[in-house]
């Protein structure tokens, strides 16, 4: 999709990066709907045994992050979302695929997630990582605005197959 960025690293989240990754979320993500991602709410995801919050850092520089819930057989990508300075470098795939070995190693088989019906860039994106378009669900941001549902099946199937998705 892109140069990769071989500059970047990817870990967990801090605490002290919480007003970070809200801000980028209100600016990239949240655009236009509200603020509902603030520093409190990421701060609780942080901590919150059951979500994985990662970052990709340049150096100090938060340049993406992702956040992704986990119950028994499946998570959902809550959040994900790459500086607009920084896209089409690898760092959204490198997000992915940390995410994506932390879910298989939980057991997990499938993700899913919500993305503004009116994200074409996003929606492609997804589509090449393997996420599948379920239904459209007019109104889903605040009464205003549709959302696409997606999901990605994990894992190796039967005889080494390669993975369902």
């Amino acid at each position: 999709m892109g140069r990769t960025d071989h500059r970047c690293g990817i870990r967990l989240a801090r605490r002290a990066e919480a007003r970070t990754i809200a801000v980028m979320s209100r600016e990239l993500i949240e655009s236009g709907l509200g603020w509902s991602w603030t520093t409190a709410r990421v701060r609780h995801s942080i901590a919150d045994v059951d979500t994985n919050v990662i970052v990709a850092v340049d150096g100090e520089r938060v340049v993406g992050f992702a956040l992704m819930h986990y119950r028994e057989e499946r998570a959902h990508l809550l959040l994900f979302a790459v500086a607009a300075d920084r896209r089409r470098r690898g760092i959204g795939s490198s997000l992915w695929a940390w995410l994506e070995r932390t879910a298989l190693v939980a057991g997990i088989s499938t993700v899913h997630l919500e993305v503004r019906a009116s994200n074409p860039p996003a929606r492609r994106f997804y589509r090449h990582l393997g996420f599948v378009e379920e239904e459209t669900v007019p109104g889903y941001y605040r009464g205003r605005e549709a959302a696409v549902r997606m999901r990605c099946r994990l894992g190796v199937g039967a005889g080494g197959s390669p993975p369902l998705r």
